[in-house]
């Protein structure tokens, strides 16, 4: 027997998810409809999972409102939990972590640079597939939230819409 059949995962109560469950494309199409508030949601689900999981005293509001200052720690809470799983890949925290505040900071720019901003999504979709693969692991029957619900419908059309006039502005009305 090698040292990778003996690595485990932390385990939670049955079928509940160690990190916030959300499918690739639904975290991009959140993400860029609402303007990045989706992100910030995100951070919370995860440190709301985390406070629960390891009974912590953290606030979960606070470590997203402040996620430029708590990410690194997330992500580093994510490549932990690789470190002693069957998993054989893992993320970097420190280049996941920089690659997002610096492009999430990018909103700074003049017209039409700003929108790079936009990507700092991509920063968060390898930490997400890192969840996702330790989730199936520790949850496999879990809530994997590919699904649009109602609520995020009403936000993709109520965010293209502003989206759209946002790049209206930009490129053509000037």
């Amino acid at each position: 027997m090698n040292n990778q059949e003996n690595r485990e995962l932390p385990q939670t109560a049955p079928s509940l998810p160690l990190y916030f469950p959300v499918s690739p494309l639904k975290l991009i199409v959140m993400s860029v409809c609402t303007g990045g508030i989706y992100e910030l949601y995100w951070f919370y689900k995860n440190w709301g999972l985390i406070k629960e999981r390891e009974n912590v005293d953290i606030m979960p509001f606070w470590r997203a409102f402040f996620s430029y200052f708590f990410c690194y720690s997330l992500f580093k809470k994510f490549h932990s939990t690789t470190i002693d799983s069957p998993l054989e890949k893992s993320i970097s925290p420190v280049l996941l972590s920089t690659g997002w505040v610096v492009v999430s900071m990018l909103w700074k720019l003049p017209e039409p640079y700003w929108l790079i901003s936009y990507s700092s999504v991509l920063f968060l979709l390898p930490a997400q597939a890192m969840a996702n693969e330790i989730n199936s692991i520790v949850a496999p029957n879990h809530d994997r939230n590919r699904k649009f619900t109602s609520f995020n419908i009403f936000g993709v059309i109520i965010g293209s819409l502003f989206f759209f006039l946002i790049l209206l502005g930009t490129f053509i009305l000037k």
